[in-house]
């Protein structure tokens, strides 16, 4: 809602960094780290989305060479991809939307899940490791909030004996990256949201833990924060794009691209 008045009908997963949605940047990153398998867990815009893979145009963000009307691609982004299309219902939370995708995990005990709305260079591979370490049910990223406010301290009185910027206190907060075990889903109940009562009774039991980022992290809910991820895309300082700093090409400059609409969030189970 918050981005809603300059996004238009687009929703948030399905608007545009550079030449591409904030949702393909996600996937691009699970896929840089090696998981190419993903659940799209689909609700409002659903046709969009699916509209939007379906006509995947690979010209708009790689070099190609066009001879006689045909195009013959140099690389390529989502050919080795595959992707699930669930409908998990038009108002579901992020628990039921996990609960409606179960059935397509296979026998992966490990799986990710993302609120696709969020862009990181976070070493995921770390990520997937220290979950296996400390064998808990739910593993979260946590970054140091970018936002602009501060902290009090007060006695019982009112008195301020305190105050410090938002990202001077320690606080960390839920940065939408997930590593979950499969038994996630034995402390959720029909309906309920991820982060709220089933994440209250994992952390009971000591089967929550979460991991440290202090890189870049950044996520989409404003229109202010659109524009900041726009104008470090076109400078060709993406933080997030660690496909491309791995392998020395530099990142794109923001540019035409295809329109697009859609809403989702995705789920990549681990290989």
């Amino acid at each position: 809602m918050r981005i809603q008045e300059h996004s238009g009908l687009l929703p948030k997963p399905m608007v545009r960094v550079g030449h591409r949605p904030i949702l393909w940047h996600v996937m691009k990153y699970y896929a840089h780290h090696g998981h190419k398998d993903f659940i799209l867990c689909l609700g409002h815009g659903s046709e969009a989305i699916k509209d939007y893979f379906v006509r995947y145009a690979e010209y708009v963000s790689n070099d190609f060479v066009l001879k006689e009307g045909r195009v013959d691609l140099l690389q390529t982004d989502i050919h080795d991809w595959t992707i699930t299309f669930v409908d998990t219902g038009l108002d579901a939370c992020v628990g039921e939307r996990l609960m409606a995708v179960r059935p397509f995990l296979g026998d992966d005990e490990v799986f990710l899940a993302n609120y696709a709305d969020g862009v990181t260079d976070a070493p995921l591979d770390e990520m997937v490791d220290f979950r296996a370490e400390s064998d808990k049910a739910c593993v979260f990223l946590g970054v140091r909030p970018n936002y602009t406010s501060h902290v009090i301290e007060a006695a019982p009185d009112g008195t301020v004996t305190g105050v410090a910027h938002v990202t001077k206190v320690g606080l960390r907060i839920n940065g939408g990256f997930f590593v979950l075990h499969r038994r996630v889903f034995d402390y959720m109940q029909p309906g309920e949201e991820l982060v709220e009562e089933p994440l209250q009774r994992m952390i009971a039991a000591g089967d929550v833990a979460t991991f440290a980022h202090d890189g870049f992290w950044a996520c989409m809910d404003t229109f202010k924060e659109k524009k900041m991820l726009e104008d470090i895309h076109r400078r060709g300082e993406a933080p997030w794009e660690v496909w491309r700093r791995d392998t020395g090409v530099p990142a794109l400059s923001a540019g035409d691209g295809v329109p697009v609409s859609g809403d989702g969030a995705v789920v990549a189970p681990t290989l």
